[in-house]
């Protein structure tokens, strides 16, 4: 009788992804993921509604020569819708990352994903991109689709020409705050294996440190110890990229090495939490 199936060795046909690939995957993996939730939908619309008021705004100051003095845009307009989206960016943070590396602990994962030819830094990247992909788009894509509405509605780049390095600034500023609120959050979502618990750290970790700064502010008179606070570190950076005017006293030199002492602080923690196999002791 012939065998019913053929079990003889046969090669591989199927296509291969080149090394290093494997973050996207893990990246579009958890985009999708999330855009199947109709209450994250939601919240997505409501970040852009203040995209839709200052496009109103732009266009009033376009077409209304009275009223431009009063609201037409400057580097200040979009160093303040920067800051506007920031709160959004906050609850999409705990949204998203509370449970993107404390739901693979839950559930063991971090086994089957590191056993496989997947090395620690695609698997943090992957869910590092995860994050950004929406903190972005809630930050940087609104303010530079804003600032081509207002070339678009002035018919001209007067704007650009008076403020040459507002893309740059845009571009950077959102990066930096995105990047805090990511790693923040990956950090801390390394450390439990519950994201609800994850996000009450988060919160706590941001409301704390601006409690702390608003005490010592009031018992020594002034704002030069902002860099206590999270929050206040990312403005002061913020309105250094845009040459504004700084909100507090406190050096924005100071705030961006509290910056990059948080965001080294949280690849270390990440480095020593993300291991294929866990110790219980």
């Amino acid at each position: 009788m012939s065998p019913i199936h053929d079990q003889t060795y046969r090669h591989y046909e199927g296509y291969r992804e080149p090394p290093g690939k494997t973050w996207s995957v893990i990246a579009w993996a958890g985009i999708r993921n999330m855009l199947t939730k109709r209450a994250f939908l939601g919240l997505l619309i409501f970040a852009w509604v203040p995209f839709l008021v200052r496009a109103v705004q732009f266009y009033v100051a376009a077409n209304y020569p009275q009223v431009a003095q009063i609201i037409a845009p400057n580097a200040a307009t979009f160093r303040d819708f920067v800051s506007q989206q920031g709160t959004f960016a906050f609850f999409i943070t705990i949204y998203v990352g509370a449970g993107l590396i404390a739901s693979d602990r839950r559930a063991n994962a971090l086994q089957i994903y590191l056993s496989k030819p997947i090395r620690r830094v695609e698997y943090i990247g992957g869910k590092l991109a995860t994050l950004l992909f929406f903190l972005l788009g809630v930050t940087l894509l609104p303010t530079l689709l804003l600032l081509l509405i207002q070339i678009s509605f002035a018919a001209n780049i007067d704007i650009l020409r008076a403020h040459k390095f507002l893309p740059a600034s845009i571009l950077l500023a959102t990066v930096i705050q995105s990047l805090v609120m990511s790693c923040t959050m990956l950090a801390l979502s390394s450390l439990s294996n519950s994201p609800r618990y994850v996000a009450i750290l988060y919160t706590g970790a941001i409301f704390f440190t601006t409690a702390m700064f608003g005490a010592l502010a009031a018992i020594t008179g002034g704002t030069r110890v902002a860099w206590v606070s999270i929050v206040s570190n990312v403005s002061q950076v913020t309105d250094a990229v845009f040459r504004q005017p700084p909100t507090y006293q406190s050096p924005w030199q100071i705030s961006l090495i509290v910056i990059l002492a948080l965001l080294a602080i949280s690849v270390s923690v990440l480095e020593r939490r993300v291991k294929g196999v866990e110790v219980v002791s």
